[in-house]
């Protein structure tokens, strides 16, 4: 228990939530005890706050003075409830809005297009919005002046001119070093966030300290909390697999925290040396477990909140994309207080939020095995779905004949006689495990959601079955903000020399295109990339693997693909 501004309170927990246009929100989640707070509610405490920004060692950070928010805003314990609370912060958000600018980095914004806005959790979008575009380095220059006709050609030839996109550049990596001095300008990240939708080539990461990825620092700074990879099959892309076409899934990757969220500490330095300390000489004092003193250390945050958004998310999203199933990929087995947790919440969003839309597998089997066989008892069913349970523990078995019983008095009237196969299933596989089957089994996933470290591993597995990075597609998503991107490196080596292949720039704005709901553009390059690939002119990746290709520059392919639409 807690005294909190008067009240007394259990389980506080914060996190930043939501970002609005010039502020952000801090809340407080908890249930209250107090007898003037309706006990079935949680509540939240708000807090708003000013964008700013500061330098640190590990790069820029946001950072202003908090301003308390005199009211309580219930949430109420549903889903919608919870949708509700999401929708009444972007009120405020809109109302402290600054002035946006008209200038970035010492460009004027485009005087024919409009801002991407955000209203009531949902994007509004011009017939000519603005979008930030950051070229990126090396071969980032060529790909961007290809993609960028393909874009452009698209969206001319699907609305005959009633549609256009008014392109701003902004600057990161070593294009701004060069103009600035900075990788990363505060003015890019304020253009980035003001404008909402934006998109970008590969980025370098500096060299010698300072920010360790560009990529995540945008990603941390907006709060891009969902990393989005499609991986799919395109006729006529050279692929190590037989049986290439089978391979149609979207990955969601959180994308703030656990080892990624940058919590670690040197060999030798004087903060490993505390925290190792404090490991043995407390935590570990009473067991056999040890850290070595010469270790680095990492820290894997994994949290409620992070989790329930993420999946939350992705569930949400295959609802939308008319998916069939949504797969928690972790490895709990091992780390059960982590990855662990992550399945266990991702069940919490999908059978308290989306019940009349999901059926959790293990539902499954016990409603399906009750339809094959109607006088089957709940003993006998739960033998089905636990094999071996008659020699377990009495206490286990009785845990699953509750189990069973729970599921059948919940769902079994909503989900029961078949109605549970028109459901989403959503299931969980260790991560070793998924890497096998996506290759063995590729069709039997549809859409899966991972901790960042697994879901950064898996999208590049799945990407080699289907042509590689270099023509996998990404994004990063948050709440207000969304930030396309290419899933390659920079490779150096061959930049400005117009022979890599744009596919995973072209690819992505595909994805943002659809996003912006300009689906017939988006399906028009879909289209004449997959027609250009099938005549074999492609670039110098897919020519070395394909019999009878001719072999075209970024530029040439580009072209092709234009002349395709």
């Amino acid at each position: 228990m807690t005294d909190f501004l008067g009240f007394p309170v259990e389980s506080i927990a914060f996190d930043r939530a939501k970002k609005g246009f010039g502020c952000e929100f801090h809340i407080d989640f908890f249930r209250s005890r107090h007898r003037a707070v309706p006990q079935s509610w949680p509540w939240a405490l708000v807090a708003t706050r000013e964008f700013g920004m500061v330098a640190s060692n590990s790069g820029p950070r946001i950072h202003a003075p908090w301003k308390p928010v005199a009211r309580w805003l219930p949430i109420g314990s549903s889903g919608s409830g919870m949708q509700k609370f999401w929708s009444r912060l972007t009120i405020p958000a809109q109302k402290g809005r600054q002035k946006m600018q008209s200038t970035y980095n010492g460009l004027e914004l485009p005087k024919n297009g409009q801002p991407v806005e955000y209203r009531d959790g949902k994007f509004d979008i011009s017939d000519h919005p603005i979008i930030p575009y950051i070229e990126g380095d090396g071969t980032g220059r060529d790909i961007w002046k290809a993609s960028q006709r393909v874009f452009d050609a698209a969206v001319e030839k699907a609305y005959g001119g009633k549609r256009a996109i008014r392109w701003f550049e902004v600057f990161a990596g070593e294009k701004a070093f060069k103009m600035f001095k900075t990788w990363l300008p505060d003015d890019t990240v304020a253009a980035t966030r003001d404008l909402r939708i934006s998109i970008k080539g590969p980025l370098t990461t500096p060299v010698g300290g300072g920010i360790r990825s560009l990529n995540v620092a945008l990603r941390q700074i907006l709060d891009l909390y969902s990393c989005v990879r499609p991986v799919k099959y395109y006729s006529g892309v050279p692929s190590p697999v037989k049986e290439p076409e089978k391979l149609d899934i979207v990955i969601f990757r959180e994308n703030t925290e656990d080892v990624y969220a940058g919590v670690e500490f040197k060999e030798g330095s004087e903060d490993a040396k505390r925290v190792i300390s404090f490991l043995n000489d407390d935590i570990l004092a009473k067991t056999k477990k040890r850290v070595r003193m010469d270790s680095g250390i990492g820290i894997k945050p994994i949290s409620i909140f992070g989790t329930k958004r993420l999946v939350r998310y992705a569930i949400q999203q295959a609802l939308d994309m008319g998916r069939k199933t949504v797969t928690l990929m972790h490895k709990g087995n091992i780390m059960k207080f982590t990855e662990g947790s992550f399945r266990e919440w991702g069940y919490e969003v999908a059978v308290e939020e989306f019940r009349d839309k999901v059926v959790t597998e293990r539902e499954s089997w016990i409603l399906g095995n009750l339809e094959a066989n109607p006088g089957l008892t709940i003993e006998q069913n739960a033998a089905l779905i636990e094999p071996g349970l008659e020699v377990a523990p009495k206490e286990f078995q009785d845990s699953v004949c509750a189990e069973v019983k729970a599921v059948l008095e919940s769902i079994g009237k909503s989900h029961g006689n078949g109605a549970w196969k028109s459901k989403i299933v959503v299931n969980d596989r260790i991560a070793d495990s998924i890497f096998q089957q996506i290759i063995t089994r590729p069709d039997a996933y549809s859409v899966i959601a991972s901790p960042n470290l697994n879901g950064d591993y898996i999208s590049d597995a799945a990407a080699a079955q289907v042509g590689g990075l270099g023509i996998a597609p990404g994004a990063n998503i948050g709440d207000g903000f969304a930030v396309f991107e290419a899933t390659h490196g920079t490779a150096p080596k061959y930049a400005d020399k117009d022979v890599i292949n744009p596919g995973s720039v072209i690819l992505s704005g595909v994805m943002m295109l659809e996003f912006m709901g300009w689906k017939e553009a988006a399906k028009l390059i879909e289209t004449s990339m997959e027609k250009t690939i099938m005549q074999k002119f492609v670039t110098y990746d897919f020519e070395r693997l394909t019999a009878g290709a001719t072999k075209v520059g970024t530029s040439e392919f580009a072209t092709r693909m234009i002349g395709n639409m």
